[in-house]
């Protein structure tokens, strides 16, 4: 495991390491709700990393264009949520990312966010993949729910294509049966193989799609036991949606974190880190 993660290629965003002998945090509300929200929760996270000394990528959505029901929150939409996202860059002084779902988006996006991400239902989309990579921004490649690790080589071969290197590869759970995700900790030393970093989705990992109906439901009391079981399997860095008031949010409240849990489990998290690198 300590070979895989020396001969893994990282870089740079605004001047913090991803993926180089660091542990990194991505992490935000799931969708954009409004700013101020926004803005909170990034200078929370901001201020809890910098006293770890922890490189942090803020997260949200703009879109989520694959809710559960017709009648689910979607986010403000790209014009509004590039700009909301624009402002958290500039004025709480952090990288950003944020999913894009067709061509046209790629392009816009890249405008204003550090890393582009492909949602895990995307992994396969070619054109989707070559565009991401053609803005020349890093990408987070999520690892679709119905593919194994080593099919995620295939994915990251067309972003490189393009001439691209700066990829991420993201684990969030396969689908298990109905209604359920489980994660096969296997999958995160097969693509640190790759070459990529290694994130582990820890919220959406403990996700249950569909599983209200309506909507998904989730299960965050788990969301600490399998981020320390990835860490110790060799993952680079987790990705984490939080809320100040999870149980309202207006998507994924159930698997995601209330913010007062989160210094915490960074601790533990970079302990398990320094000890399963301590011999780089």
């Amino acid at each position: 495991m300590t070979s895989r993660a020396k001969e893994v290629a990282g870089f740079e965003v605004l001047g913090r390491p991803i993926g180089r002998e660091r542990f990194f945090v991505i992490g935000g509300p799931c969708v954009l709700e409004n700013e101020e929200l926004a803005l909170r929760i990034a200078r929370f996270m901001q201020e809890t990393c910098e006293h770890l000394s922890i490189p942090y990528v803020f997260k949200s959505s703009y879109d989520k264009a694959n809710r559960t029901s017709i009648q689910s929150y979607r986010g403000p939409g790209i014009e509004e949520g590039l700009s909301i996202l624009g402002r958290v860059r500039r004025e709480i002084g952090v990288p950003v990312l944020t999913d894009v779902h067709s061509v046209p988006e790629a392009a816009m996006a890249a405008e204003v966010v550090d890393i582009l991400q492909i949602p895990a239902f995307l992994a396969r989309q070619t054109d989707l993949l070559v565009a991401a990579g053609k803005t020349g921004r890093p990408v987070n490649l999520k690892k679709a729910q119905f593919l194994a690790p080593w099919d995620m080589k295939q994915s990251m071969e067309k972003i490189h294509h393009t001439g691209n290197r700066k990829v991420l590869l993201t684990e969030r759970g396969a689908q298990f049966g109905y209604n359920n995700l489980v994660v096969d900790m296997r999958s995160i030393p097969i693509m640190a193989d790759l070459g990529c970093p290694v994130v582990f989705d820890a919220t959406h990992s403990v996700q249950l799609p569909g599983g209200q109906g309506t909507c998904s439901g989730g299960q965050r009391e788990f969301v600490a036991p399998l981020s320390c079981a990835a860490v110790g399997a060799g993952a680079h860095g987790v990705f984490l949606e939080m809320h100040d008031d999870p149980d309202r949010a207006l998507c994924d409240g159930p698997n995601s974190l209330p913010l007062f849990e989160l210094p915490r489990l960074l601790e533990r998290l970079l302990r398990i880190y320094r000890a399963v690198h301590s011999d780089q």
